[in-house]
């Protein structure tokens, strides 16, 4: 196969752009997911690609443009390439703490239910379900550059 021929089957290269908000995460999803169908991903496929991006979406939701600040901008580039689904999420909001990921480690499940945090497993699976995970604050933008390894068909 020629590398024309491969770059010729691949999905083009597409951006979704949202305002963060209650509904924000959903709205992106859907259009992420309308932009996707070409490639009819498998269900845990589809399941890895949704939750590995409303985790990051929720945490521009809730972090970067909390509710005490105003909305901003979200957008969401996506590239499809042999080895998965190359993406981007930029927004303008707060920058991460000390301008560095999470380090996204599992809690220990080994305590009495009552002690068990309520959240905080977010970075752990979008770490352990992405590959490629890099963080930068460039310019007054977050962005957050990740690969999904979804298998390579149209």
């Amino acid at each position: 196969m020629s590398l024309k021929v491969a770059q010729a089957d691949m999905l083009e290269p597409f951006v979704v752009k949202v305002t963060s908000g209650p509904l924000a995460v959903r709205k992106a999803l859907e259009l992420v997911f309308d932009q996707l169908s070409p490639l009819t991903l498998d269900v845990e496929e589809t399941s890895t690609v949704e939750l590995v991006l409303a985790e990051a979406l929720n945490n521009i939701v809730e972090h970067a443009y909390p509710p005490a600040d105003a909305s901003g901008p979200v957008h969401i580039n996506i590239r499809h390439c042999k080895d998965g689904l190359h993406v981007q999420l930029r927004d303008r909001g707060r920058a991460m703490p000390d301008h560095k990921l999470p380090k996204g480690q599992l809690h220990s499940c080994d305590v009495d239910f009552s002690d068990l945090p309520e959240g905080g497993f977010g970075w752990f699976l979008i770490k352990d379900l992405s590959r490629d995970v890099e963080y930068t604050r460039l310019d007054g933008e977050n962005r957050l550059k990740l690969r999904i390894a979804v298998a390579f068909r149209r």
